[in-house]
């Protein structure tokens, strides 16, 4: 078990490969195909297609990848470039484009595409053999390596408050050669360094540039640079890669983000012998041991104090108390305790009434613990895929996709829970109870859905989805989703309901006036602050990848801390639980649920926490973001309160089931 534990956690901090992945080898001279991805912001959240901007297009125009569902739905949008690369070849400096980026910046004058992505913080994201580049970023004294994000469109000078935009990229890759074939190599890194340089130039005799309109761009033009720097002047005899002095040499200037630019780019390839192809997702995956592991181990062992304590707590009250009551209320009353007519106290006194139906709408408790069941479901097969490395990122858009489908798979649990437990309340209107749980929390979250695709069609953002797109995830909903809710439905009315130990009675019983600390808001309080606090850290670094383009591959560690915060959601609910049928309140059915879905609550109360991180400023974005992070509230309040319900139903049935009733 330990040998099984260790190496989950391995593979979770560690890249993995599907089976049938296999690696492209490529022979010297070999074209190296660059591809662009969509480009990311923190400040808008909202992705855009690379070619929105005036950047220099493949020869008849880029074109599309072919792209799974899942990329789809991530908003990726991988197409071609008009970068040339060859297998061992260097380049220097070599043209690619002159792009008429439009009108410069003034007061008072709207500034063009280039500058506004700019200013909005926009970052490229390239592709080289399904490798993510990483940014490369260089100053006077340090050379630092970021391995997500991508690398920035430009940048703003720090004295002018101008845009000015990288026309210049260095392109360093890295190679690990074929054990087997010698004369063939295989690509392990992708390394962007951009910089910013003004090339005073004239354009060859076929420009036709001046015909240009803003963000047109004429590919593969080439220019005589007036003012090279060394790596661009080409009468030199031995040639340099660009470097940081040369672009920051005196009299250089960075180019502006307007006007006609000259874009260009140098090529490094470089042997790496110790980094092997299996190997060279780890950086990605660990950030570069920006965050480590000892972190996570942290947090877990937070939540294992929780753990603990909430468990010595539990065995200390329950377990000795529980103990008590069964003496008392097992034992046989002697005469004179008879005679004394001594009156019961104690959660005894609800056997009659503890498991009524839920005084409010039992149909939508079936639903919600329905619902609850298929999102935990989903939620551990996908955490326990990715653990043991069957979803990699080098497989986009995978996660997205496995989620997906195991959401609509496990609809006939769905079905089933709704049905058993619906039956159970004497319920009538099966057929009503069991669309509903076909039908609710989907519909809310298509619903939802569409709403956040208009806002991102409003803004032109590529997280905007495709009609046909649009066509498949109903496909998924009404053709696979909603008969298998109605599969597990029938074969869930076809069992009996679920039997208690104890009769209940046709005259409900009188609940007294319960103390504050048995009301509704300090059980929701109490009850979420545990498990979220179980859960926060590993939460923090999953928001991060969701909204700040981090990765966030260490499914072990997540493995462990959902089984932390599934187990003290479902000690508090039965600690509370016991106080309230202690207090000779019944009504549990609707308490438990609202205590164990509560950590939901803090989730999207530290939503609004985590936002400030963000820097975003426009109305699309706090539709998209608290949108998103309601809906995901939502679905953990479901699905943490049924583990609430399931908890307290079997403690419940425990208890009442080990005493004797008159």
């Amino acid at each position: 078990m330990r040998s099984l534990l260790a190496a989950l956690l391995l593979q979770g901090a560690q890249g993995f490969y599907l089976p049938g992945v296999n690696p492209y080898s490529f022979t010297e001279g070999e074209t190296v195909k660059l591809k662009v991805n969509k480009m990311t912001s923190q400040k808008t959240l909202l992705p855009v297609d690379y070619y929105r901007l005036p950047f220099c297009q493949p020869e008849g125009g880029p074109k599309m990848d072919h792209e799974n569902l899942g990329e789809f739905l991530a908003g990726d949008r991988i197409e071609s470039s008009p970068y040339r690369l060859t297998m061992k070849v260097d380049m220097y400096c070599e043209q690619l484009c002159i792009s008429n980026l439009g009108r410069g910046e003034q007061k008072g004058v709207s500034p063009n595409k280039m500058v506004r992505a700019i200013r909005k913080n926009y970052h490229n994201n390239w592709i080289v053999d399904n490798i993510p580049a990483a940014s490369k970023v260089e100053d006077d004294t340090t050379v630092t390596t970021r391995y997500w994000q991508g690398f920035p469109v430009g940048f703003i000078a720090s004295d002018t408050m101008k845009a000015y935009v990288h026309n210049h990229v260095n392109i360093e890759v890295q190679y690990h050669s074929v054990e087997t074939e010698p004369d063939k190599a295989r690509v392990v890194r992708f390394t962007i360094e951009p910089f910013s340089i003004k090339h005073d130039f004239e354009a060859s005799a076929d420009d036709d540039d001046d015909a240009l309109e803003e963000g047109e761009a004429k590919p593969y033009k080439v220019a005589d640079i007036q003012n090279p720097i060394e790596s661009c002047n080409s009468k030199i005899g031995t040639r340099e890669h660009t470097r940081y002095e040369m672009v920051y040499a005196r009299g250089r200037e960075p180019q502006p983000a307007s006007g006609r630019v000259l874009f260009t780019y140098d090529v490094t390839w470089t042997e790496n012998k110790q980094l092997h192809w299996a190997s060279r997702w780890d950086v990605y995956l660990s950030m570069d041991n920006a965050i480590p592991a000892k972190v996570h181990w942290l947090s877990i062992a937070n939540s294992l104090v929780i753990v603990i304590v909430l468990s010595a707590m539990i065995s200390a009250i329950l377990v000795r108390n529980l103990r008590r009551d069964f003496n008392r209320y097992n034992r046989l009353s002697t005469d004179e305790e008879k005679a004394e007519d001594m009156e019961e106290f104690g959660w005894k006194l609800v056997h009659a009434d503890v498991f009524r139906p839920p005084s409010f709408s039992p149909l939508l408790m079936s639903v919600c613990c329905g619902t609850g069941a298929q999102l935990l479901c989903m939620s551990i097969l996908t955490i326990l895929f990715s653990a043991m490395g069957f979803l990699s990122p080098s497989n986009r858009g995978a996660l997205i996709m496995a989620q997906l489908l195991l959401y609509v798979l496990m609809g006939s649990v769905a079905g089933y829970i709704t049905s058993r437990l619906y039956k159970t309340f004497k319920g009538k209107s099966w057929q009503k109870a069991t669309a509903c749980v076909a039908f609710g929390f989907p519909g809310i979250t298509f619903g939802l859905f569409v709403i956040m695709n208009i806002v991102a069609l409003s803004q032109g953002s590529s997280d905007a989805v495709p009609p046909l797109t649009m066509f498949v995830l109903l496909f998924l909903w009404f053709g696979i989703s909603t008969p298998l809710v109605f599969f597990g439905a029938y074969f869930g009315y076809k069992q009996e309901a679920i039997e208690f130990p104890v009769n209940t009675s046709s005259i409900p019983r009188q609940i007294p006036d319960q103390p504050w600390f048995m009301g509704l808001p300090f059980t929701l309080a109490v009850g979420g602050i545990l498990p979220f606090g179980a859960c926060f850290v590993e939460l923090y670094f999953i928001l991060a990848s969701v909204w700040m383009d981090q990765y966030y591959y260490v499914f072990a560690f997540l493995l462990l801390v959902f089984a932390i915060l599934v187990i003290t959601a479902a000690e508090i609910t039965v600690l509370f639980n016991y106080f309230q049928l202690c207090g000779e309140n019944y009504h549990w059915w609707w308490r438990s649920f609202s205590t164990g879905g509560s950590t939901g609550i803090y989730v999207f109360l530290y939503s609004f926490v985590y936002f400030k991180q963000l820097e975003a400023n426009s109305i699309a974005t706090y539709v998209l973001y608290f949108g998103y992070m309601g809906l995901a509230s939502l679905g953990l309040f479901l699905m943490t309160g049924f583990v609430g319900v399931t908890t307290c139903l079997i403690f419940n049935k425990t208890i009442f089931g080990s005493i004797k009733i008159d």
